[in-house]
């Protein structure tokens, strides 16, 4: 389990499909520090570690992962946003994020207003139910608040300081970002629907 407070970025190293699987080696400032087998969000998608050198570590992603995220379209050099699991015996600065990427959605619209940005996303409509006005939603890992939503699109406002440290800053008009929405919501929204379908 994570909470969306983004730790670091790493930069991507290498790329390498095998046996349908993708390989990444990413460059952090926490790499040092990891395990193998330790499981960590990448752009808000949870994987596990399976190589360590140095300031360098390996992940895998499986076929799902790379039809259901934005990993498949990393490129050597591109910055990834990076949290270690939560830690139980603390507060929780965010919200409860999973690391199962729901979908993505595409940026339509970045406004730089002085002292914050906003940006507004699309995303399909069959996935309007799971956000709702001020609710939570993981943005490539990045717990924020969801405003101005609507049944295609929805924004959020980010501060300098997420700006600056995570890659929100380099996320630009038609970038694809990892979307997570709530785990409290979509228990709501499943029940909800499996209690209508019994009327």
């Amino acid at each position: 389990m994570f909470t969306g407070i983004i730790e670091t970025t790493g930069v991507v190293k290498s790329l390498e499909f095998e046996n349908g699987n993708l390989y990444v080696k990413i460059q952090s400032s926490l790499s040092n520090e990891l395990k193998i087998d330790q499981s960590v969000a990448h752009n808000g998608i949870c994987l596990t570690v399976i190589q360590v050198e140095k300031d360098i570590h390996t992940v895998c992603a499986v076929i799902e992962t790379i039809t259901k995220t934005n990993i498949g379209l990393w490129a050597i050099g591109d910055e990834v946003n990076i949290e270690r699991c939560t830690q139980l015996n603390g507060r929780m600065d965010g919200h409860i994020v999973q690391g199962h990427i729901d979908t993505k959605a595409s940026c339509i619209n970045r406004k730089n207003l002085g002292g914050n940005w906003n940006f507004t996303f699309s995303i399909n409509d069959e996935y309007s139910h799971l956000i709702v006005e001020k609710g939570s939603i993981a943005v490539n890992g990045v717990s924020l608040t969801c405003f101005n939503i609507s049944n295609t699109s929805f924004e959020v406002a980010i501060i300098p300081y997420t700006f600056e440290h995570t890659n929100f800053k380099n996320i630009v008009d038609y970038s694809l970002v990892n979307i997570e929405f709530d785990i409290i919501g979509k228990y709501v929204a499943r029940m909800v629907f499996n209690g209508s379908e019994g009327d």
